[in-house]
């Protein structure tokens, strides 16, 4: 594997397993990971948590199952943010999707299991571009894989997010009428989705872009002021972790756009 670019604020976060634990709850208000049971499978997660995405991915394969949601976390958050070449961020995000897919036979209760190869293969789908991945049945994989997410944890709110997005995206790229036909995807549910997100997870910053790029994608330009209100939110905030401060960074970049 190509050598991964370092976090660009190297030594800001120092967790340690003891102060992980201290923090599990606020750190994974959005996607309902519960405390690791192993030493592995922890150490994975507080190398992710500093930002040392690389080395988490590599405790996490090592660690086993129990590990997979760390490496897959930490593989994802890379290749979103910091993997400069586009080929190179596909391949991530398909070995991601392959990995969840095995981890969900292996443990098919295991939400993140399913909400990991939604991520990966939506993110997927935005490189080759959304309207070829729908062509090519990926919208349906993903929309199954969040489904199976909120049927194990309703309370995820990043998968709410995701599938926010989903709707957004899909109305976005074929209209209201062949994404509601075609796909299920429905302009109200989206908004509803996001909504639900965010007041699950009200500190979230990813929650606040999300949402404020869908309200453009599904209402246009009458809901900008609110869209960009919501990206000063995001660019307000203090993060608690290295993807929280990569998140934060996004909002601001896009507000100086």
């Amino acid at each position: 594997m190509a050598k991964w670019a370092k976090f660009p604020h190297q030594g800001e976060f120092h967790y340690t397993a003891t102060s992980l634990k201290k923090s599990w709850a606020r750190l994974h208000a959005g996607d309902c990971e519960p405390l690791p049971k192993t030493a592995d499978a922890l150490a994975a997660w507080v190398l992710f948590h500093n930002g040392e995405f690389r080395a988490a991915l590599d405790a996490g394969l090592k660690a086993g199952p129990s590990g997979i949601n760390a490496a897959n976390k930490a593989s994802c958050m890379y290749a979103t943010y910091l993997e400069p070449k586009e080929q190179a961020r596909l391949d991530i995000f398909m070995a991601v999707a392959a990995r969840a897919q095995q981890l969900q036979q292996d443990m098919p209760d295991n939400a993140n299991a399913w909400y990991w190869q939604a991520y990966a293969l939506g993110r997927y789908s935005q490189g080759i571009s959304v309207a070829k991945a729908l062509a090519e049945g990926l919208g349906t994989r993903v929309r199954r894989a969040l489904d199976n997410t909120l049927r194990l944890a309703p309370k995820h709110a990043d998968a709410h997010i995701a599938l926010a997005a989903f709707h957004a995206e899909v109305i976005d790229k074929v209209g209201v009428l062949i994404g509601g036909l075609t796909y299920g995807a429905k302009k109200e549910t989206g908004l509803r989705h996001y909504q639900t997100a965010l007041a699950m997870n009200p500190h979230s910053a990813i929650a606040m872009i999300e949402y404020a790029n869908g309200l453009v994608m599904l209402e246009g330009d009458r809901r900008m002021k609110e869209a960009t209100a919501l990206y000063q939110q995001a660019a307000a905030l203090t993060p608690a972790d290295a993807m929280e401060r990569l998140d934060i960074e996004m909002a601001k970049a896009e507000l100086q756009d």
